[in-house]
């Protein structure tokens, strides 16, 4: 059981639609405290699944943050209206990447001779004085 799951649980048990929290609530919940930074940055309570594992948590639960309050300590979980199972991106078996990966191949064309390697302006890197 990874640190962040008893969160996750402790969400899906809730009845209500909107599950307000404080940081301290969370550290009860999860049996440990945040990271150091966590509570100083409201980026660290976006929804982004890349963002950290507690989000991957909260998303997985079928919640996500909103009202992130960094200075009164408290946080609203709202459960989605989509299933838990869809709240993140499922990787493929067979490679462990998203099923989207490559989903542009083939849609851009490089002119033989163009050398992406070199700097599209000229001017790149010269030193005025």
């Amino acid at each position: 059981m990874g640190k962040y799951d008893r969160l996750g649980e402790f969400l899906r048990s809730q009845k209500t639609r909107e599950v307000p929290m404080t940081f301290a609530e969370i550290e009860r919940v999860i049996g440990g405290k945040l990271p150091p930074n966590s509570p100083q940055y409201p980026a660290w309570w976006s929804n982004n699944p890349t963002n950290n594992v507690m989000t991957r948590v909260w998303l997985a639960a079928g919640f996500r943050t909103e009202q992130v309050d960094t200075r009164a300590r408290k946080v609203v979980f709202r459960r989605t209206e989509q299933k838990p199972s869809e709240a993140l991106p499922q990787r493929t078996r067979k490679s462990g990447r998203h099923p989207l990966f490559g989903a542009l191949k083939g849609m851009v064309r490089i002119p033989p001779g163009v050398d992406l390697t070199e700097p599209a302006d000229p001017d790149w890197g010269k030193v005025y004085e």
